[in-house]
């Protein structure tokens, strides 16, 4: 379990490399606002996944944070490959791939939200026994 967490945060490393990859070559190969947009959502969901690995490591680590951190990684990562596939070859992934991507994105934000909602409430709730 203690290693989980550096392995979220090596992929979101990699996640935030390939945002900025896919940043210049959407300014370089013509990759046009899909690109930039897949680009965007890369980069900002790799920073969260940092914070997400980072605070996964507090005692004891949180296996919930590190499947929410999962899940957004990969659907950041779907839907960011689906623009750029889009972009640079005017075909999708797959069917869906972009909803599918963005919708895990959103449930990883909610219940990154219930997860963080739930520590304070415990948190509270041992603090009022002592």
């Amino acid at each position: 379990m203690t290693r989980m967490p550096l392995v979220l945060a090596a992929l979101a490393a990699l996640l935030g490399a390939a945002g900025v990859a896919l940043a210049a070559s959407a300014v370089h190969l013509s990759g046009g606002e899909l690109a930039s947009r897949g680009a965007l959502f890369l980069i900002l969901h790799a920073a969260a996944a940092l914070g997400i690995a980072a605070h996964a490591r507090v005692k004891p680590p949180s296996q919930a944070l590190l499947v929410i951190g999962f899940v957004m990684e990969a659907g950041s990562a779907l839907f960011a490959a689906d623009l750029a596939a889009h972009a640079f070859t005017g075909a999708r992934l797959f069917p869906f791939a972009a909803p599918i991507g963005g919708s895990a994105m959103i449930l990883s934000w909610l219940a990154l939200a219930i997860a963080f909602a739930a520590a304070a409430r415990r948190s509270q709730s041992k603090l009022s026994q002592n």
